[in-house]
């Protein structure tokens, strides 16, 4: 048995099952789960977190930044906020972002000023570093292709 997963973005979609997915799990509102094919209906709100995808053998990853899941009869339909597959995150760009992100809250905390954008840039920043290292074996994706509008 086997999962069909979508992941979309209101911009994209950035995983369709043209592939059976033999795993997940999600960062929810609540901690991670793992789902597994039967597994008990759920609608949860997803937190900030990497998502990672087992086919056979071999684990894929992707940045969520917050949204909800759907699991109903084997079919997983992520709505995320926004999205990044971890294969393409440029390494050398994230370790950037995350010191521009970091030197932002440094900043704002020296000025007495509001830090709350400053420290979700930050975690965004991190989130992208961790979905490249999250897990080793992250050769090539299903290539999706980006619909046209």
């Amino acid at each position: 048995m086997t999962l069909n997963l979508c992941v979309m973005t209101s911009k994209r979609i950035l995983w369709d099952s043209k592939v059976k997915v033999k795993e997940i799990i999600l960062s929810t509102d609540s901690g991670q789960i793992g789902v597994l094919p039967n597994h008990v209906p759920t609608v949860t709100g997803l937190d900030m977190g990497v998502l990672k995808i087992r086919l056979n053998e071999q684990w894929f990853t992707i940045a969520v930044m917050g949204g909800f899941a759907r699991i109903v009869n084997n079919e997983i339909m992520v709505f995320a906020h926004d999205a990044e597959r971890g294969s393409d995150i440029d390494p050398q760009e994230a370790q950037q972002t995350l010191q521009i992100a970091e030197d932002h809250l440094k900043k704002a905390k020296a000025e007495g000023e509001e830090t709350t954008e400053a420290d979700q840039a930050v975690k965004r920043a991190k989130l992208r570093i961790k979905a490249i290292h999250a897990i080793s074996v992250t050769s090539e994706y299903v290539q999706i292709e980006e619909p046209t509008a």
